[in-house]
């Protein structure tokens, strides 16, 4: 995971152990209002000093910038899939900047928005780069066509963040109303909305003139992201709640309070009553009055004044993403970088149950050799440990005729099966032969349906890369000592 900081910094994460294992060397002057990954080695940063720089993850240094030919603070950015294109949206002029990632050079410039650009997104198939901005409107370019106009998305109020759906079929805005409306790519409709302005609703901060119900000013969410299969919208904004909506039934899932600590500002739902007086708030720490600012924060702006002398922290979430397999989400908060994971062993689905479906008819099958239907009985009981006692108790030879026999139905919680068996299991190979098999036989259906394996496809892939990663670590190590042996036992033999 990286981050950006508004000291300047980046830094990069374990998802794992949660620890920061490197602070990459200090490069932008100004806050940094984005990241992005180019590819698995390659980090791009914007900034308001006016430059988007990209860090190699490997020496952990800056070795390229992007500059605008005009003075410009860049507050939003976007790298297209292939990694071969970045692009970022201006506060002041309202513009977007686009360059060659390999050459650095300034391609492209688009304009036609009237107001800060707040928010970019790429197309997640097509070269289409989508553009929010706090004129109301969303637009859609294709950089690959020279005097192209682009499409336009009109809405009610400023438009503070975009997503696209995972297939492309579908974006959706989000405004300083507290909406979350949902169109169409390719006719330009508008399927449904949202309206989040009492989910997202915090508490009440310390110089709010009135009460958190009554109180709009911070009702909107400044960041969405799509789950991996597209089904569900993770939204988070100005106040201590992230939520989770379904999209087509337009419903509240869950919602997520990051921070429970009372000295942040906007925690508390209520103020204290003995600190409240006709003027507004009275601050037992700073009592100053002529240095409260009672101002309030621009519509969409996500920093408090640079030029106050002090500031209390309040509590707010800046930016929010799913992982790719979708059995986690992230969240920076000024409390710091939050991941959340499903916990799989608090989940219990069974599909299809009877009464003779039991783990005792799954053990009787087993010593049977009835391995198919031994498999099919576990995943219907859809229990972890179960259905890997199973797995890994099917003959080698076996594997490729039970793997026929699983339908249509049971493929992807199989393919979620494997990836987490595999995941800390020393019998390598023979789960890939199980994966190899997997794909011989249902990888045409699979393809056609990717949609809907998506996230099952995506954990696999993460499992056998690392798995690939740490056998290259040890072989490796053996060559070199075995060179090294080799060398040395040469040495003797010539002396």
């Amino acid at each position: 995971v990286a981050t950006g900081g508004e000291d300047g910094t980046v830094k990069m994460w374990n998802s794992h152990s949660g620890f920061c294992y490197v602070t990459l060397p200090k490069s932008h002057t100004a806050a940094v209002t984005a990241v992005e990954f180019a590819n698995s080695t390659v980090v791009l940063s914007a900034s308001l000093d006016g430059t988007v720089r990209a860090h190699d993850l490997h020496r952990y240094r800056n070795f390229k910038t992007y500059t605008s030919d005009i003075p410009c603070q860049f507050i939003s950015m976007a790298v297209d899939k292939s990694g071969e294109v970045v692009c970022a949206g201006s506060a002041e002029p309202f513009r977007v900047c686009v360059w060659s990632v390999q050459t650095g050079k300034l391609t492209d410039v688009l304009t036609g928005h009237v107001g800060p650009v707040s928010a970019l997104e790429f197309h997640p198939v097509r070269g289409t780069l989508a553009s929010a901005s706090w004129d109301g409107t969303v637009k859609v370019w294709d950089l690959y066509k020279s005097n192209s106009v682009p499409e336009t998305f009109e809405n009610s109020a400023d438009v503070v963040c975009l997503a696209f759906r995972p297939d492309g079929n579908e974006i959706c805005t989000g405004t300083i109303r507290g909406l979350l409306r949902f169109w169409n790519v390719e006719d330009g409709n508008l399927i449904c909305e949202i309206d989040g302005q009492k989910d997202i609703k915090g508490g009440r901060k310390f110089n709010d003139r009135m009460t958190s119900d009554n109180n709009s000013s911070s009702r909107y969410f400044t960041s969405i992201a799509y789950s991996a299969d597209g089904t569900c919208l993770l939204a988070g904004g100005n106040s201590k709640y992230v939520c989770i909506y379904e999209i087509s039934q337009q419903i509240l899932l869950k919602k997520f309070q990051v921070s429970f600590n009372r000295s942040l500002d906007g925690v508390l739902d209520e103020l204290n009553s003995k600190n409240l007086a006709d003027g507004g708030a009275v601050d037992d720490e700073h009592d100053s009055a002529d240095e409260n600012d009672f101002s309030s924060h621009l519509p969409g702006a996500q920093r408090a004044d640079d030029g106050s002398r002090k500031s209390r922290v309040e509590v707010l979430t800046m930016q929010v993403a799913f992982s790719p397999t979708g059995r986690e989400w992230s969240t920076v908060s000024t409390e710091g970088l939050h991941v959340y994971s499903l916990d799989d062993d608090m989940i219990f689905d069974p599909l299809a149950l009877t009464e003779a479906v039991t783990p005792a008819a799954v053990q009787t099958n087993l010593r049977e050799g009835k391995y198919g239907m031994a498999l099919l009985m576990s995943l219907h009981l859809n229990e972890f440990a179960l259905v890997k006692a199973v797995i890994e108790d099917t003959p080698y030879e076996s594997i490729g005729l039970v793997v026929k026999s699983i339908g249509r139905q049971h493929l992807g919680q199989l393919t979620q099966f494997l990836s987490k068996c595999m995941e800390d299991s020393p019998h390598v190979e023979y789960y890939l032969h199980w994966c190899l098999e997997l794909l011989q036989t249902h990888g045409v259906y699979m393809e056609k349906n990717r949609g809907k394996y998506l996230r099952s496809f995506r954990a696999l892939f993460r499992v056998v890369q690392s798995r690939y990663a740490d056998l290259k670590t040890i072989c490796d190590d053996n060559k070199y000592s075995l060179q090294f042996l080799e060398s040395q036992a040469n040495l003797l033999l010539g002396e």
